[in-house]
């Protein structure tokens, strides 16, 4: 079984998420949309075909998102099959959230890693 095939997003606590996202818009070209982030698509010039996104997004410094992490930025993996990497990592022994969501967006899980880091597990939905 496959496990991570791909950073699916990287997300980050900000005192002023409308005005982050505005600086990364104006200085650096990051494509920041309505919704407060950005999805960097993965098909291009070098690879037409390509599929997905990776997405990038402040979050308020006040989330709870990100918790039971006390970290400032939370990484979300690409899976094949989350339920049954989450099986595999339950009798693994690592600390998986029992939580998961199914929505048009694709599936979602959470572990935390040893350093209390929470992690963001993602199945897209087929041919996303």
């Amino acid at each position: 079984m496959k496990r991570v095939t791909g950073i699916g997003g990287i997300f980050f606590k900000s005192k002023d998420p409308k005005a982050l996202g505005a600086w990364y818009k104006t200085h650096l070209g990051v494509d920041v949309q309505d919704w407060g982030g950005a999805a960097f698509r993965w098909n291009g010039p070098d690879n037409p075909e390509g599929v997905g996104t990776t997405a990038w997004g402040p979050f308020a410094a006040d989330t709870s998102y990100f918790a039971p992490s006390s970290a400032t930025f939370m990484i979300n993996y690409r899976v094949e099959d989350l339920h049954a990497l989450l099986t595999a990592l339950r009798a693994e022994g690592v600390q998986v959230e029992e939580k998961v969501d199914e929505s048009e967006f694709g599936k979602f899980g959470w572990v935390v890693d040893p350093d209390g880091n929470k992690v963001e597990l993602w199945q897209p939905p087929a041919g996303k």
